[in-house]
């Protein structure tokens, strides 16, 4: 399912608008990317939680050349889906 097919599914099962919809989709993504950015966890009761985590910096290999080159520490986005999301899909 891509963005414009998530839209059309949200806006059918509220009864929104397609233009409504792709508003409050976008919105969600702007703010849970706004507290990730400010350090911050969403946490989403039975749905799932989004955090931040760190990544260390580490070896790795150019599959190219063999040679070992070091990978940069980084900030990753992270999700864990909640019992209620796991119960569905499983």
């Amino acid at each position: 399912m891509n963005k414009s097919e998530f839209i059309s599914a949200v806006a059918a099962k509220a009864g929104l608008s397609k233009v409504d919809a792709k508003k409050a989709v976008d919105a969600y993504a702007e703010v849970v990317a706004d507290a990730l950015k400010a350090g911050d966890k969403v946490a989403l009761i039975g749905f799932g939680t989004y955090a931040v985590s760190e990544r260390a910096e580490r070896q790795g290999i150019d599959p190219r050349t063999m040679k070992k080159l070091t990978i940069a520490a980084k900030k990753v986005a992270k999700f864990k889906a909640g019992a209620e999301l796991s119960a569905a899909v499983n």
